[in-house]
């Protein structure tokens, strides 16, 4: 049983910033990826942004240059570095990971967070 907390998340001015945070924890193999994704009512879960246990990220468009995702391995740990927020960046940020298995034949699985509010007013 593995668990993503989430913290970070608030109430922000247009053009303010925000960091979040999610550990991981429980019992796992490895993590081969962990990142963001966000939703708001009505709409489909999207990626923000993700990184690799080997380092590349990956941004959505909408994010690129104001957002910078990273991670600390050691404490199983991703960062949402979120500047310049936008009106349109509220939604529920939603931590994700993907973690590996010791067994080539068993695939990776994914866990999610439980979710946190970003509010920016414009």
């Amino acid at each position: 049983q593995v668990h993503l907390v989430e913290s970070g998340g608030g109430f922000v001015q247009a053009g303010g910033s925000l960091r979040l945070s999610c550990a991981a924890s429980g019992r796992f193999f490895s993590i081969n990826a962990m990142g963001w994704y966000r939703q708001t009512p009505g709409k489909q879960r999207e990626l923000v942004a993700t990184i690799t246990t080997g380092g590349p990220t990956n941004y959505a468009d909408s994010v690129k240059g104001r957002f910078t995702v990273s991670r600390d391995g050691a404490k199983n740990t991703v960062y949402l570095q979120m500047n310049s927020l936008k009106p349109e960046d509220t939604a529920v940020y939603y931590c994700y990971a993907r973690f590996g298995t010791p067994v080539v034949e068993v695939d990776p699985y994914d866990s999610w967070g439980q979710g946190t509010q970003v509010t920016v007013s414009s």
